[in-house]
């Protein structure tokens, strides 16, 4: 796009008026623009096309994983052992069967899996913009010199005026001309599911929110019905549709709490090695060590401090992790994610379809339930007008409703008393008009109720058969015969049913329905149901339904019948009026101004996008759980108060905050607010990226639901982007993080819960990895200092240890089950330190009981192994003797190590099989790498007596035996371990 495109032009088109614009676009509505015009725009405001940033090649992916702090000390131990090996080969001082290199090549392995672990964790693509440019519709008709001609959509210039018609996708953001009927669905722009009534001839205040713009069509949308004339206004990057794009390049990805501690984490172990090494290697010389010994200490020591099974360890655990949250509805689509899901501090979700069901059902009905007359009420009325003594009195009142979604079983009750509809006429012909005039059914699919059609005529549709109503008989009893459809300018429609009689040779009238038949006068033989907004109904009402019969309505009723429509639609409810008029013959078509006039009010409907019935205990779940959720939505500031209000996301008295005021906010303003706030209506694509961001300067840890394409943004800035699975665009899923299979707010708090155990998990095995590698890196540090001959561990025997006997009993702890308080308590600081609350000194302390239950043994075996001689005995077994020693000690840790307060003798031992499996099998390799010839040979280890082996046993034992005694002495003393 051209960097003049079209700053010089007004953005609010929807304040102008229709000549305006085509004044200030400088073209005709009847001839369009010459294709001169057309190619000199073109060339100012560029190809009607979204534009791509460049992101990271696949290159600089893969290159990026090998700048780890850890994985290039790893390398540059591979080149240095690499260095003495070809040292040693050279100058022929290799031991016998002595493979070269064999360091060197397990190392290099052993980092070049973790680069290809990390290259396919960040290469997935993101291919939300990719998504974002299928919107655009491929070609459009448009008038070019008078003449309508289709031409490819990036061709599309501003001032073009395209034709539009049901069916097609808008390719340009325009201003309308004219339109016939014209409904658009802008779902994937506002996500709102329902229909606009688009109107040419208005014009709106500048601070209009998006949804409201009635007047304006958005590239990527759909023509639901009817067609238009639209002046092309804004092309390419310059659409709304383009500024989410724009929006959604900026975004720059943060790294997540788990990527951050790892590093937090390396940089401490790398710093903590080097130091080490320098001061054993400065002692080493001192004491006049050899420099090649103490270089093969060094390098032990630096694959001692590196925990090489982590990187894979936790890959397996968040994709466990993965597993599980499928079985609980939540797709994975980052494997961090599921870490990240754990630290959530607040989740701000869209309402429709997420907090709500996305069905439309009547809650309330309000009309006259005043008991039925025994005679006919027409003759209680006098000439005047004036009531007699008998008159029936009107009692209007509120029924309310229960069932959910499009189930037709509910009950309707009175003042709390559950009634019968049938004891009231009026509510039994205010069910008939709604199954009469009305275009959709309910049908049974699988066992769910379905609808097909409107939602709000569905509602209607499942409310009359929660009274016994039923549509299709009620189709025979009053077949269609005309109708006055619904359009925007009307605001309501009227259906006229022809009045089936059985020919008995009897009075028409007492054949017919009795719901019906006070409806009806003898010479009536039809009936008009007419539904829409309750005043324009009203006023178009003489009379009003009272018992079984029709009486004049006055002043009095009709305040009353305005002030209760304004209560239910104060709690959110969207209302409907409906009355009925009889007929002696059907009206000729064209004449719904008059023949709508002297009709008799039956009464009041709301409805609502009902809350899922387990989001309650969901929102109540966040909140123990110390999570704040937060509404977010297009919808009207009423509705999204009363499902907040009724969900317990909010109070009746907290402030909620709409698209127009947010956007007076500055960014300041915001952020003072943010917190205070829990309810958005009427919102802006950029106006969610700014909530996010705001909270995100708060310090808050944020989940944000969406759905349609304008939620994109906000999704990629998240802390966590959750997409819906079944409503949800392409655009938003490849912008998230989380799908949400079933669309439902209860699984974004079952996924959180899983995020937490898998976070717990985490922080159990790195403490049960670097625990133990803390103490071998002090083992191998005292060697020397203690003036030992040799290394006691070769760098591949650290590389067993680092990626077996820890690896293997780590992935078991991977999968221990939840704790029961793990949603009862607030979320953890998504910025606290990988060695927070006891973590790091728990490391230490075990790593230096580890070290000194291996440096005691090193001495005794060093010293025994010149006393203990034969020809099967190498005098260098003390080293495997120390090796076998911290393997096997490893196991007991894993086994205690399960629980921090619990004696591992309380707990149930096949809680957890797979730990149970770990220390049995990562023990019989040990001892096959100690008895098996050829891997004695590549492993650098020497045949052990059975009473040498026992004495490592009983070492080992001591590690499992300290860790329980730390648990009784803490239970004992109050504190709490780690």
């Amino acid at each position: 796009m051209s960097a003049h495109s079209l700053s010089e032009q007004p953005a609010a088109w929807h304040s102008l008026e229709v000549d305006k614009s085509l004044e200030l676009l400088k073209t005709n509505a009847e001839t369009g623009l010459s294709p001169q015009e057309v190619q000199q725009r073109l060339e100012q405001y560029g190809a009607n096309e979204l534009e791509e940033t460049g992101g990271r090649s696949a290159w600089q992916i893969l290159i990026d994983q090998f700048t780890n702090i850890m994985l290039l000390m790893l390398i540059a131990v591979a080149i240095i052992s690499g260095v003495l090996d070809l040292i040693a080969w050279q100058q022929g001082t290799l031991k016998p069967g002595e493979l070269p290199f064999k360091d060197t090549i397990a190392i290099l392995a052993i980092v070049v899996l973790n680069g290809i672990l990390g290259y396919v964790q960040e290469s997935r693509a993101e291919k939300a913009l990719a998504a974002l440019k299928k919107l655009a519709s491929p070609n459009v008709r448009v008038l070019r010199d008078s003449r309508p001609v289709e031409v490819p959509a990036q061709e599309l210039v501003p001032g073009d005026v395209m034709l539009v018609e049901a069916g097609v996708h808008v390719a340009a953001d325009g201003r309308l001309i004219e339109e016939s009927n014209l409904q658009i669905r802008e779902s994937a722009l506002t996500g709102e599911a329902e229909a606009v009534n688009k109107q040419a001839k208005v014009t709106l205040p500048e601070e209009t929110s998006l949804g409201d713009r009635v007047n304006l069509v958005f590239q990527g949308t759909e023509i639901v019905q009817g067609r238009g004339k639209i002046l092309v206004t804004n092309t390419g990057m310059q659409t709304e549709l383009g500024k989410i794009a724009t929006m959604l390049q900026a975004v720059e990805s943060e790294p997540t709490p788990l990527q951050q501690r790892m590093t937090q984490l390396g940089n401490v172990l790398v710093t903590g090695s080097l130091i080490l090494v320098a001061i054993v290697i400065g002692i080493g010389l001192l004491r006049g060590g050899n420099l090649q010994e103490l270089l093969e200490v060094s390098l032990s020591m630096a694959v001692a401090v590196v925990p090489e099974s982590l990187p894979a360890v936790i890959t397996v655990t968040l994709a466990l992790g993965t597993q599980r949250m499928v079985r609980r509805n939540a797709l994975i689509r980052k494997l961090p994610a599921v870490e990240t899901l754990g630290s959530v501090t607040t989740i701000c979700s869209d309402k429709t379809g997420t907090l709500t069901q996305n069905k439309m059902v009547v809650q309330s009905v309000y009309t006259n339930v005043s008991a039925p007359s025994s005679s006919p009420s027409r003759d209680l009325i006098s000439e005047d007008g004036n009531y007699s003594p008998q008159e029936p009195q009107t009692s209007n009142q509120f029924l309310s409703v229960t069932g959910s979604g499009y189930d037709p079983v509910g009950e309707f009750q009175l003042q709390g008393q559950t009634t019968e509809p049938q004891e009231y006429p009026v509510l039994q012909a205010l069910l008939v008009a709604c199954t009469s005039c009305n275009d959709s059914f309910l049908q049974q699919d699988k066992g769910q109720w379905k609808i097909l059609g409107d939602p709000t005529e569905g509602a209607l549709v499942t409310l009359a058969a929660k009274g016994g109503i039923e549509k299709d008989q009620w189709d025979s009893k009053l077949p269609r015969v005309a109708e006055f459809p619904f359009s925007s300018e009307r605001k309501r429609m009227s259906v006229i049913s022809k009045v089936e009689q059985v020919e008995t040779g009897v009075s028409p009238i007492a054949e017919v329905d009795p719901i019906i038949g006070h409806l009806l006068q003898p010479s009536d033989r039809y009936l008009m149901f007419t539904k829409g907004s309750p005043e324009l109904i009203l006023a178009r009402c003489t009379h009003i339904y009272v018992g079984n019969s029709a009486i004049p309505i006055n002043d009095g009723q009709r305040s009353q019948i305005l002030a209760e429509n304004d209560t239910m639609a104060s709690k959110g409810l969207r209302v409907l009026g409906f009355a009925y008029k009889p007929l002696s013959e059907i009206p000729p078509e064209g004449s719904d101004e008059e023949s709508e006039k002297e009709l008799v009010w039956l009464g009041l409907v709301g409805m609502l996008d009902a809350p899922r019935p387990e989001v309650r205990a969901a929102v109540q779940e966040c909140r123990d759980a110390g999570i704040r959720p937060v509404m977010i939505t297009g919808d009207h500031q009423l509705t999204a108060r009363a499902i907040a209000v009724d969900l317990g996301i909010a109070q009746e008295s907290d402030r909620a905050l709409t698209g127009q005021e947010l956007q007076r906010m500055s960014d300041q303003e915001l952020e003072e607010n943010v917190d205070l706030v829990s309810i958005y209506a009427r919102v802006a694509p950029e106006h969610k990226l700014r909530i996010v961001q705001a909270l995100q300067r708060r310090g808050r840890f944020v989940a944000m639901t969406g759905d349609g394409v304008n939620d994109a943004p906000a999704l990629k800035q998240a802390d966590i982007g959750i997409a819906m699975g079944i409503t949800g665009t392409d655009v938003s899923k490849e912008a998230s993080d989380m799908v949400l299979l079933d669309d439902n707010f209860a699984t974004i708090v079952s996924a959180t819960k899983e995020g937490r155990v898998v976070y717990t998990n985490i922080r159990r095995f790195i403490k049960y990895i670097l625990g133990s590698n803390i103490g071998e890196v002090l083992t191998i540090a005292a060697a020397p200092i203690m003036g030992l001959g040799g290394v006691p561990l070769t760098p591949l025997q650290i590389l067993w240890m680092n990626l077996v006997t820890d690896g293997l009993p780590a992935l078991a702890l991977a999968v221990e089950p939840a704790e029961p308080d793990v949603m009862k308590r607030p979320p953890f600081s998504p910025r606290e330190s990988i060695f927070a609350r006891g973590l790091g000194s728990y490391m230490i302390r075990i790593g230096i009981v580890f070290a000194i239950i291996s440096i005691i043994l090193m001495a005794w075996a060093y010293n025994h192994v010149k006393v203990v001689t034969g020809p099967d005995l190498s005098p260098e077994r003390w080293k495997t003797m120390v090796f076998t020693a911290l393997c096997i000690a490893q196991m007991g840790h894993a086994l205690a190590i399960r629980s921090n307060s619990q004696l591992t003798i309380e707990m149930n031992p096949f809680s957890n099989p797979y730990i149970l499996a770990a220390v049995v099998v990562t023990s019989i390799l040990q001892l096959l790498l100690v008895y098996l010839p050829p891997l004695q040979a590549f492993f650098g280890t020497h045949y052990l007596s059975l009473p040498e082996l026992g004495i490592c046993l009983g070492f080992s034992a001591l590690m499992f035996v300290w860790i329980e005694a730390e648990k009784l002495f803490f239970r004992l003393t109050g504190r709490k371990i780690v």
